[in-house]
């Protein structure tokens, strides 16, 4: 089959691999329909190539159809339309009995204290092969596979993999207060959800999105959010959230950046020099070492009100980040974060997911693109080119 690889440090291949088989009584093996390309996606494309081997397959956004199904999978049938979420979770265990799917106990990544595996992403998650290629062994296929209903195209139901979910769950975490202010800040693709899914709950009075990407600021303007250019005169930025919450500060932060954001260049200089070392030293470094840009941190710190909520769906990966503890301390600041648990969300939004489609998802995607031109769109994507937020790609 045809697979998006990891080859190096911004050197992504689509390439010919061996097709994936049942390995468990419990497997079953995907047809990939739709499969999408997520920011995260980007730290494998920049900085965590020492967890990393050439060939790996890249994704974790994955739908299909069923091609076959291990001998003990009961709920599923070859020719089911499913969509496969991030999590390897089993489903069963203490952690996915309590909703917490990215910390189940079966597929914890011991060896480096991770928590549950995910599909496509380096050694620290398990080294699962990814979704962005033909086929796709998915265990568990009684408790981890989404059926979805045949008729509307794959962009109604994709995104219930990672992008719904995940945003589903920073807004909850962000536990906005009724007639409060929900800030976003990154509007990138779950960021733009973040956005979407706040405006319709009732309770939130006003949702204000951060970014400096035009089109991205576009996109939740026209969703019903006040935005806010993080290019036009910065420093100005927490004056003016000040002025739009009656001096009080926003009730609530969704930091959808991460270390991603546009931040310390020291920092960008340990992470490009993490990646000249040798695989072991660079583990040890991206480990243990503070390598994250976390001016959008920061900033959340600055722009939620005192006793407000910070929820981090950014990912983070340095281990000795320096945060500003006495600030957070002294304005009693809330702070959640944490992997998506994509299974205990996937039933509240599906109704969500109707002809109506009041999230958007039907014109969510950006970009459609076949699978052969994954390296060039890892590249635009980066670069935030031609409008870029969400790129689906059609193997």
């Amino acid at each position: 089959m045809r697979a998006v690889t990891w080859q190096g440090r911004r050197d992504v291949r689509v390439e010919q691999v061996p097709d994936p088989r049942i390995e468990d009584p419990t497997d079953v093996l995907v047809e990939v329909t739709s499969t999408g390309l997520c920011g995260s996606d980007l730290h494998l494309y920049e900085v965590l190539g020492p967890f990393l081997d050439p060939g790996d397959i890249l994704g974790h956004e994955a739908m299909g159809v069923v091609r076959e199904t291990g001998p003990e999978v009961r709920t599923l049938h070859p020719g089911d339309r499913v969509v496969v979420p991030f999590n390897v979770s089993c489903g069963t265990c203490r952690m996915c009995a309590a909703g917490l799917q990215s910390q189940c106990e079966t597929t914890q990544v011991r060896d480096y204290g991770s928590g549950a595996a995910l599909f496509g992403y380096t050694k620290l998650y398990g080294q699962v092969p990814g979704g962005q290629a033909e086929l796709l062994r998915v265990p568990f296929g009684d408790t981890l596979p989404v059926k979805v209903p045949e008729g509307p195209p794959d962009d109604r139901f994709v995104f219930l993999s990672d992008v719904l979910p995940t945003a589903w769950q920073a807004v909850e975490y962000a536990d906005v207060p009724d007639g409060g202010t929900l800030l976003v800040l990154g509007l990138g693709p779950i960021g733009d959800m973040c956005v979407r899914i706040a405006l319709q709950r009732p309770g939130v009075r006003r949702v204000i999105g951060v970014d400096l990407v035009p089109e991205r600021l576009e996109r939740a303007r026209e969703r019903g959010a006040i935005v806010l250019d993080l290019t036009d005169r910065p420093e100005l930025l927490p004056e003016t959230v000040l002025d739009l919450t009656d001096g009080l500060g926003a009730d609530s932060v969704i930091d959808a950046v991460g270390m991603e954001a546009h931040g310390s260049p020291g920092a960008a200089v340990a992470q490009r020099a993490a990646g000249l070392l040798p695989d072991a030293l660079a583990r040890a470094l991206m480990q243990r070492a503070g390598v994250d840009r976390l001016h959008a941190l920061h900033l959340a710190v600055d722009l939620v009100r005192r006793g407000g909520t910070i929820s981090v769906v950014g990912v983070y990966g340095g281990m000795t980040d320096p945060l500003p503890l006495l600030t957070m301390f002294d304005k009693q600041i809330q702070l959640r974060m944490g992997q998506a648990n994509v299974r205990r969300w996937t039933d509240d939004l599906l109704p969500l997911l109707t002809d109506a489609d009041p999230l958007g998802v039907d014109g969510f995607a950006t970009h459609h693109l076949p699978l052969d031109e994954a390296p060039a769109a890892y590249e635009m994507f980066q670069q935030k080119r031609d409008g870029a937020v969400k790129v689906l790609f059609r193997p």
